[in-house]
């Protein structure tokens, strides 16, 4: 602005009217800048309107606005920081930075929106897919297995080519079939084995040397019965008998139903006699039925709980002491089966592990009304490394996978001496998914969940 004034009072020098010249700016009315000069006259002390020199002077006025107003469009030109002046750069820099961000922004979220439509492209197709593949291996088990004949509920195997046909027995036959060729008993030792109520006799037990076929009892018809437990009671109490069984969908967070059935023919069925809501939800296929109650893990516990199936209701509830729960120390094949319950011939047992323990099976003794722990072994075996273990005459048998076709009871350890062997005795994965696995005394077999089916494998014992 310096320089608009002195080219301003050169002009006016120049002129020859005056020696000095003064600008005013200021707005006006509107907001805008005007500029206003005051020139003396050197000449005249008035302005007569018949002199010719007011039309010279608003001449020279307008001559010097033109050139006032070409020098400020030369300074808007050169970048003055006035009102009509460039930008500062850095500001130009920081603008077009925030644009190109925001454009990214608009892109990925347009990304976003595609990824978002593939997924859920996928997600349905999976789920047809899984939908096809479960009719496809329900058309296939139908294919392999032959229908059984008219009995307890039971689905018998088609024969190898070339081998005499098995024809099956009633359950009680088949028990003292085997038990008279493979190990005589007397009449007294195969009471005593059938465990009589209020005994904790190991008189007529053995080792377990045999474990036969699997026999299907049913098969669950829907996802939650991918794994579970089906149970009878060796010591039932009245209003209950052997016959009745029962049974339990494991696929869930919240499994609170215990399905009765009047027999095993019910099970087979599919229709249960009385569904009971359990108090608190029950966690993984570790559940056993024992002198009329259900003995089971209540969810994301490390305690044991016995529901009474007459009164409907839950009598004893104990914690287990530093056991691991909901994922720490499970079997093989998973499924939070931490804490594992059995029965046998000399009564109820807890499996579990600890962190002392380091991962090794430990077992514990319990007393079936208060759920008192009586006594405690330690063993050697990993229970990460088995698939599942069961308990006959006070000795735990481990099974070697849950899912290859042809696994075997590979560990046997003795509670009587606390010592540990190698075993290998061929088990039988049919439907390769062995979610649970107990033995039950009253029977002499095993029962066993594999992959939506209820089976049970025959036994045989020696003495020692």
């Amino acid at each position: 602005m310096l320089g608009v004034w002195l080219l301003l009072w050169g002009s006016v020098a120049l002129g020859g009217r005056a020696d000095t010249a003064f600008l005013h700016r200021a707005h006006d009315s509107s907001g805008h800048c005007t500029y206003s000069f005051t020139v003396a006259s050197p000449l005249e002390a008035a302005c007569p309107e018949a002199a010719g020199g007011v039309p010279e002077l608003r001449a020279e006025l307008a001559a010097l606005a033109a050139r006032l107003s070409r020098l400020e469009s030369r300074e808007r030109g050169m970048g003055g920081s006035g009102p009509g002046g460039a930008r500062d750069p850095q500001q130009v820099a920081s603008t077009a930075r925030l644009e190109a961000a925001y454009g990214e922004l608009l892109r990925a979220k347009s990304r976003l929106e595609e990824e978002k439509g593939r997924l859920e492209r996928e997600k349905e197709e999976l789920g047809r897919r899984l939908e096809s593949s479960a009719q496809e291996i329900t058309r296939l088990r139908a294919a392999r297995c032959s229908p059984g004949r008219e009995g307890p509920g039971r689905d018998t195997l088609r024969a190898p080519a070339k081998a005499p046909r098995w024809e099956p027995q009633p359950l009680a036959y088949q028990e003292l079939q085997s038990e008279r060729t493979e190990v005589p008993v007397s009449r007294l030792l195969e009471e005593t084995a059938l465990g009589r109520p209020g005994k904790e006799d190991t008189a007529g037990c053995g080792q377990l040397v045999w474990v036969g076929e699997p026999v299907v009892f049913g098969r669950a018809d829907s996802i939650a019965g991918k794994y579970g437990v089906w149970m009878k009671d060796p010591e039932p109490v009245p209003p209950f008998t052997r016959d009745n069984t029962w049974r339990v969908d494991t696929v869930g967070t919240e499994v609170r139903q215990l399905f009765q059935y009047e027999e095993a023919e019910q099970l087979a069925r599919g229709y249960p006699a009385k569904v009971h809501i359990l108090p608190r939800p029950l966690e993984s296929t570790g559940a056993v039925v024992y002198r009329g109650g259900l003995f089971f893990q209540p969810r994301q516990s490390r305690s044991v709980a016995r529901y009474d199936l007459r009164g409907e209701t839950i009598t004893a509830e104990r914690e287990i002491p530093g056991a691991g729960y909901h994922g720490q120390y499970p079997y093989s094949w998973g499924g939070y089966t931490d804490i594992d319950l059995a029965v046998d011939e000399t009564g109820l047992w807890v499996i579990y592990s600890t962190e002392k323990a380091r991962g090794a099976i430990v077992l514990s003794k319990l007393d079936p009304e208060t759920l008192e722990i009586r006594r405690t072994w330690e063993t050697n075996i990993r229970k990460r490394g088995v698939a599942n273990s069961f308990l006959i005459c006070g000795t735990l048998y481990t099974v070697s996978s849950y899912s290859t076709p042809n696994a075997t009871v590979n560990f046997a350890y003795d509670t009587a001496t606390g010592t540990s062997r190698a075993l290998s005795i061929p088990f039988e994965n049919r439907f390769r998914y062995l979610s649970m696995l107990d033995y039950n005394p009253a029977e002499r077999q095993l029962f066993a969940w594999d992959s939506f089916n209820m089976v049970t494998y025959p036994i045989r014992l020696s003495r020692a």
